[in-house]
C-alpha cells in the first residue's frame, strides 16, 4: 500500500471486523488473495449502493463474498442481492462468511457460469450490477447484462485499469489484458450508456444506462 492509499484508508470509515478478518484470511489461505475488494473499494461500494438505492442488485464474481457483504450493507428495506460465483470450490468459504454477517438474509448465492445464469433473468431486472468476472469475457458479458439493467440503472465494472497493463505494451498471450482493452475500447463508443473510469485500486468504471 502506497502512502496516499494509507492516508485515504486512515481517513475513511473503518473496515468492519468481519470484513477485516475475511480479507486477512484471503491473503493467508488463498492463492489469489489480492482479488478481494479490500477496505477502500468496499466502503466505496457500500456508498454507491446507498446513493443509487437499488431494489435489486446483481454481482458477477463473488470470490470470498467480501464485496457482496459491502453491497448488502448498503441495501435498504426489502432490497436484495443475487451474487454469482463460477468456482464451486469457493462455495463453503462464501457461505461460511455470509453466515457470520447480519446481512446474509439479503443475499442469494448462485454457483455457476454468469454467461449462462444471467440469461435466466428477465430484461430490466436490476438497478445495479457489479461486474467482476473473467476479464477475457468482459465485453461478451457486458452485452448480456446491459439488457438486464433497468433504464437509468448502473453497471460498475471492476479491474478496468488492470494493474496498469492497459497503458503498457501488450503481450500476445495476455488474454486477460486483451479482454479489458476490448471492453474499454468498445465501451468508449457505446452511446447506449454514460461512462467514467475511476482510478481507484485497480480501476472502477461507472456505467449508467440511458
Amino acid at each position: 500500500m502506497d502512502s496516499i492509499e494509507e492516508y485515504i484508508v486512515e481517513h475513511i470509515d473503518s473496515e468492519p471486523d468481519l470484513l477485516k478478518q475475511m480479507y486477512r484470511d484471503a491473503q493467508v489461505k488463498l492463492l489469489h488473495g489480492g482479488m478481494s475488494s479490500g477496505h477502500l473499494q468496499g466502503r466505496l461500494l457500500k456508498m454507491f449502493v446507498q446513493m443509487i438505492r437499488p431494489s435489486r442488485v446483481l454481482e458477477i464474481g463473488t470470490y470470498t463474498g467480501y464485496s457482496a457483504l459491502c453491497i448488502a450493507e448498503g441495501l435498504g428495506g426489502n432490497a436484495s442481492l443475487d451474487t454469482i460465483e463460477i468456482d464451486d470450490e469457493m462455495e463453503d468459504i462464501i457461505r461460511d462468511n455470509f453466515s457470520r454477517s447480519s446481512y446474509s438474509d439479503k443475499i442469494k448465492l448462485i454457483i455457476g457460469d454468469a454467461n449462462d445464469v444471467v440469461l435466466q433473468y428477465d430484461d430490466s431486472t436490476f438497478d445495479l450490477i457489479f461486474m467482476d468476472g473473467n476479464k477475457r469475457d468482459y465485453l461478451q458479458l457486458y452485452e448480456k447484462i446491459l439488457p438486464k439493467t433497468k433504464q437509468g440503472g448502473f453497471i460498475i465494472a471492476d479491474n478496468t485499469l488492470w494493474h496498469g497493463k492497459v497503458v503498457e505494451e501488450l503481450k500476445s498471450n495476455d488474454w486477460q489484458t486483451k479482454g479489458i482493452l476490448e471492453f474499454n475500447d468498445n465501451l468508449k463508443s457505446d452511446d447506449r450508456v454514460e461512462k467514467v473510469i475511476l482510478p481507484v485500486r485497480d480501476g472502477l468504471t461507472l456505467i449508467r444506462k440511458k
